[in-house]
């Protein structure tokens, strides 16, 4: 950790207004985007935004610094928040056993690189229609490692999972975007 990292969380743990502006210049953007890449109307996102911040300021006692970055625990308090507000607002979501029952073939590791590895403007808006139709975790879990760009590590503890978990959670949702762009497309 940074030495302005240590400062900060210090100056926090103080209850300093000019810290907490200070935390939300710096880490403000990276969460109100985690959020707003999982909920689906803007109000909703910045709602929960503010809710994230709220936890930080409360339970930066709590934050351990031998465990995560700031960074990443202020993730994992936006993650859980994000799902926690989608699990009470019941969106649409498509199940991977649906997508089998609607007789949408199964997936090589190839054909889900051809349809997400070099992605044109049309195959872009049908992956975030996609999105819009995976589970809360499954969606976070996209979000983090593709838009955020977050090592499996990083996830693992925002998700409070383990690596190689979040791997294989990573390969089956591409395969389920996938299914669910071939089913759109029908």
């Amino acid at each position: 950790m940074t030495e302005t990292d240590i400062n900060l969380v210090q100056e926090l743990r103080e209850q300093s207004p000019k810290a907490q502006r200070k935390a939300l210049e710096r880490y403000g953007n990276d969460v109100f985007a985690q959020v707003a890449r999982m909920l689906p109307v803007v109000e909703d996102a910045e709602e929960v935004y503010q809710d994230v911040f709220v936890k930080v300021f409360r339970n930066i006692g709590m934050y351990d610094e031998e465990k995560a970055s700031l960074k990443t625990w202020i993730s994992r308090i936006a993650y859980n928040e994000a799902v926690t507000w989608l699990r009470h607002k019941h969106q649409p979501v498509i199940l991977y056993e649906e997508l089998e029952c609607q007789g949408v073939e199964e997936l090589s590791d190839a054909e889900v690189e051809e349809t997400l590895g070099q992605p044109n403007s049309d195959t872009v808006q049908l992956i975030r229609s996609a999105l819009k139709l995976l589970l809360p975790e499954e969606r976070a879990v996209i979000t983090m490692f593709y838009y955020e760009e977050m090592s499996l590590k990083e996830i693992a503890f925002v998700t409070e999972s383990i690596p190689t978990t979040v791997a294989s959670k990573l390969s089956r949702t591409r395969k389920k975007i996938c299914k669910i762009i071939k089913m759109l497309q029908s």
